[in-house]
């Protein structure tokens, strides 16, 4: 198989996206209905009418995200024949599409899903009083000298890589007197751009340890099952399987790096050719382009991609 489905993170989000999938499919409104019945609230409206602040929310952003991505890939099952058991050489997602890979691959139910990313980010905000903690973008140095910023702008406090995104960008998230200083020392270094993100908490650094124990005690009354197809995990960048390793790394995963670039990178090691990004925004399939040389990026998202989609897998078979 040369085929990865992959899976988009939170920055993706849309007022509208997923709403003409809804109504031209019934299996993508399906979904949407059986998330608005997780969450006991009609989300749903949010996505599709806003107000874009509140689907901002990470609360919000979280699992409608992974709405979309599974209002998708049920479309093209049921239209297209994929099959990620069959299709699908690995499954990976950016930070939240974790879950959204591991709900398309069938290891998580679409309802633990919805339930397990509402807790989630409401960890994650709660976690850090808001203005404590921030994020930046650091673009045009390479992993290593990225992390040598972190490390020098810490100074006592916390800063660490977040993302690790390839093409040369990196963000580093943290206190928020290290990531302004990590912004300048970055400058200094040749960064051909570093800039603060606006993010309302500082993700994926030890700033999370609140949030990743509220994980541990959601997943740990969650039914996790072996995938369909491997995960390859953000904290690892390399193929899983285990359940039981799936819900450990899902907890390191709150306050680990997302090793993006070298997931992708595995995945084209391992043969894949063609990435398909389901969901919302074409983010991933941008990405795979800079660190897979010669590898298709395909972003699947609305009723116009499941043909292109559908003649796409036929030709990675």
């Amino acid at each position: 198989m040369t085929a990865a489905f992959t899976f988009p993170g939170q920055g993706s989000q849309a007022v509208g996206m997923g709403k003409a999938l809804a109504e031209a499919f019934p299996a993508a409104r399906a979904v949407f209905d059986e998330v608005d019945s997780a969450l006991g609230e009609k989300l749903t409206a949010i996505i599709w009418d806003g107000p874009a602040e509140t689907l901002q929310l990470t609360e919000n952003a979280q699992p409608a995200l992974m709405a979309v991505s599974i209002a998708t890939l049920r479309v093209l099952e049921s239209e297209a024949g994929f099959s990620v058991g069959r299709n699908a050489a690995f499954v990976a997602g950016h930070s939240l599409g974790e879950y959204s890979a591991l709900a398309a691959a069938g290891s998580l139910s679409v309802h633990d899903t919805a339930r397990l990313l509402r807790i989630r980010g409401l960890a994650m905000q709660k976690a850090v009083p808001v203005g404590v903690g921030a994020m930046a973008a650091l673009l045009g140095l390479d992993y290593e000298t990225a992390m040598a910023v972190a490390s020098e702008a810490a100074q006592g406090q916390v800063c660490q890589a977040a993302n690790d995104n390839g093409g040369g960008q990196v963000v580093v998230s943290g206190d928020k007197a290290a990531v302004d200083r990590a912004v300048e020392i970055a400058k200094a270094k040749g960064a051909k751009r570093a800039m603060l993100l606006p993010v309302s908490a500082p993700f994926h650094c030890k700033l999370m340890q609140p949030a990743a124990d509220a994980m541990a005690e959601a997943l740990a009354g969650v039914t996790i099952k072996a995938p369909a197809s491997p995960l390859v995990s953000n904290v690892l960048a390399a193929a899983i399987t285990d359940p039981d390793e799936i819900r450990r790394r899902l907890i390191e995963q709150v306050t680990g790096t997302v090793r993006w670039r070298e997931s992708v990178a595995y995945m084209a090691a391992h043969g894949v050719t063609r990435f398909f990004e389901i969901g919302a925004g074409k983010v991933l399939s941008g990405l795979v382009k800079r660190i897979a040389e010669g590898a298709v990026g395909l972003s699947v998202g609305g009723p116009n991609d499941i043909a292109a989609a559908k003649d796409a897998l036929a030709a990675s078979a």
